[in-house]
C-alpha cells in the first residue's frame, strides 16, 4: 500500500517542482499523509503548518510530528482572525449557529493552508488529509478539511489509515492519538469522535468494506448520516441551458 501511494504522489508532483503544504494537526491522519508525501518528494519539499485557534493544550503533538519527520513547521494562530470574523457577521445581527461556529474555523484553515501555498518557493500544492471513514459519514467541513489539491487518503478507511501509519514506521503516539471533535459539552468537557457520532469507527469500516453492521440502530445512523451528508461529497450542481441554433448564431 504505501509504495502506491508514493508512486501515485510522485506522480502527481512529476510536472512541478512544488511543495505539499499540509496542515498538522498531530492526529494520524495528518503525520500519515505527510510521512507519505516526505517519501514521495523528500522533508525539503514537504511543509507541516500549524494553526491552533487560540490555546491549543496538544500543541506539542504537531510540533512532535513535524520534527520526527523533519519538515520545516510554520504556526499561524488563527484565534483572532476567526473571532474578529464572527464578530463582524454577528454585528449585523446574525447569531452564528453552532455548525457555523464549529465550521468556520476550518474554513480560515483552509484559507491559510492556500495562502502559504502560494507563497512557497515554487509553489505549493495542499494536501486533503481526509479519510474515507470521515468522508462517507459526512464527519468533515465542506470547503474546510474536505479539500486540497490531492487526496492520498481519500479512499482509505480509518482501520488503513492506522495501518499504513504503523507500514510507515511512525509511532504509537502518532497513530493512535484519539480523534476529538473539538467542542465541549456543558461540563466543559470535549468528546472524541466515536462519542460524538455515536459509534466505533470500526463499526463504520466493516459497514463501509463489507456492508456488515450488527446493531441495527447504528446500521440505521450510519445510513442517515451518509444520506444528509451527500452535498459534501457530490459536485456542486450547474444549470445546463439548452441553446437553440437561433440563439446561438
Amino acid at each position: 500500500m504505501k509504495d502506491s501511494i508514493v508512486q501515485w504522489i510522485n506522480e502527481f508532483f512529476a510536472e512541478s517542482g512544488a511543495t505539499a503544504v499540509i496542515g498538522i494537526s498531530g492526529g494520524k491522519d495528518s503525520t500519515v499523509a505527510a510521512a507519505l508525501c516526505v517519501e514521495a518528494l523528500g522533508k525539503e519539499r514537504v511543509v507541516g503548518v500549524l494553526m491552533p485557534q487560540g490555546t491549543q493544550s496538544d500543541i506539542d503533538v504537531s510540533y512532535k510530528v513535524c520534527e520526527h519527520l523533519d519538515i520545516r513547521a510554520i504556526e499561524v494562530n488563527i484565534g483572532e482572525v476567526t473571532e474578529l470574523l464572527c464578530d463582524a457577521i454577528d454585528v449585523n445581527g446574525i447569531e452564528l449557529s453552532t455548525v457555523a461556529l464549529t465550521n468556520t474555523p476550518a474554513r480560515v484553515r483552509m484559507t491559510v493552508l492556500y495562502a502559504v501555498a502560494a507563497s512557497v518557493d515554487g509553489g505549493g500544492r495542499v494536501v486533503c488529509t481526509c479519510n474515507a471513514s470521515e468522508t462517507y459519514i459526512g464527519w468533515e467541513t465542506k470547503f474546510g478539511d474536505a479539500v486540497g489539491d490531492f487526496s492520498p487518503l481519500g479512499n482509505l478507511t480509518v482501520g488503513e489509515v492506522k495501518a499504513l501509519g504503523y507500514e510507515l514506521g511512525l509511532p504509537a503516539e502518532f497513530v493512535e492519538k484519539v480523534p476529538i471533535d473539538g467542542l465541549p459539552n456543558a461540563d466543559g468537557q470535549v468528546k472524541s469522535d466515536e462519542e460524538a457520532i455515536g459509534f466505533t469507527y470500526s463499526e463504520l469500516d466493516g459497514y463501509i468494506r463489507e456492508g456488515v453492521c450488527e446493531n441495527e440502530q447504528t446500521k440505521a445512523k450510519i445510513e442517515a448520516m451518509h444520506a444528509a451528508s451527500a452535498h459534501k461529497r457530490n459536485p456542486i450542481p450547474k444549470f445546463l441551458p439548452t441553446f437553440t441554433k437561433e440563439a446561438t448564431s
